[in-house]
């Protein structure tokens, strides 16, 4: 559990360096658009502000999502970091549907910009927007991968202007800058959908992605004294803490140390809270459960 404790603090300190160093960035694109006189670079700004406001609505559910279990929520609050996930998710959906929505505009309209001062205001935001997708970019909570495609989003954006910006230094094509923006969101959609899949997967508990089942199955069978099990259950909290349930069919009467093993068995599999139900041949399942489930292959 010590391990989960730290995972959590990691993930809401990863999402907090990310904020402060979106919030960070919005003020110098707030200086430099004043300075150029660049309506593009605060109307930019305008957009990494929500992205501030955004990260800042993802910190506070992972810092929630750390509270352990209650009187009002008997595993804990990990999934609260689900919510954090498809916000982000809805606003990077939205946001990338109004950035090809412009960018189409701006290809049937091309404008002039200022090529020379944009590059250096690309620089910082590749930078300073790189950082804070490199801290979380290794972080495994859906949380954590929706900010980085939050971050991502960003930098991608950035390497865009910087490179059409490069582009336009030499040849006179403004419609670089579109394009390339509309590919890099419709990859930010796509990923998105992907992310959101694998949440909804989670709030209807569909078995992780990360456990194979039947050799899970195979593992407990092969444990000394079982003679069967049947009616199991797994499914997750968030992503990362799996929960699994199961009865199993046992003539032994040292039953403390079969749990023992099964136990070990599933933390294996990431699963950290297991649920027994032991019987005997001749006990009849009164559980809801499916008595043809059984599984004899031990």
């Amino acid at each position: 559990m010590a391990h989960n404790h730290n995972h959590n603090h990691n993930a809401s300190k990863n999402i907090s360096t990310a904020f402060f160093l979106n919030l960070f960035f919005v003020i110098v694109e707030i200086v430099g658009g004043l300075m150029t006189n660049s309506i593009a670079i605060l109307s930019d700004a305008l957009h990494d502000f929500g992205d501030c406001l955004s990260l800042a609505t993802a910190w506070f559910i992972q810092k929630k999502s750390t509270k352990k279990r209650d009187a009002k929520y008997s595993y804990g609050y990990k999934r609260f970091s689900l919510l954090g996930s498809l916000f982000l998710s809805g606003v990077l959906s939205i946001s990338s549907v109004v950035v090809i929505v412009e960018a189409v505009k701006r290809l049937l309209d091309p404008q002039a910009v200022d090529a020379q001062g944009m590059i250096w205001i690309a620089i910082v935001g590749v930078v300073i927007n790189g950082a804070a997708a490199m801290k979380v970019k290794t972080g495994t909570s859906l949380t954590e991968r929706a900010v980085y495609l939050h971050i991502i989003e960003d930098v991608m954006g950035w390497v865009a202007v910087l490179i059409g910006s490069i582009v336009m230094q030499f040849v006179d094509a403004p419609y670089i800058d579109s394009l390339l923006s509309i590919g890099i969101s419709l990859w930010v959609l796509w990923n998105v959908f992907q992310n959101t899949k694998s949440t909804f997967q989670i709030l209807l508990q569909g078995v992780p992605v990360d456990v194979p089942i039947e050799e899970l199955k195979t593992k407990l069978n092969s444990i000394l004294d079982i003679e069967s099990i049947h009616d199991l259950h797994i499914w997750s909290l968030d992503g990362e803490t799996h929960v699994m349930s199961l009865h199993v069919i046992t003539s032994t009467i040292d039953i403390s140390e079969v749990r023992r093993q099964i136990v070990e068995v599933g933390k294996e599999y990431h699963i950290s809270h297991t649920t027994v139900e032991f019987e005997s041949d001749k006990t009849i399942c009164l559980s809801n459960c499916d008595i043809q489930d059984q599984d004899h292959e031990h």
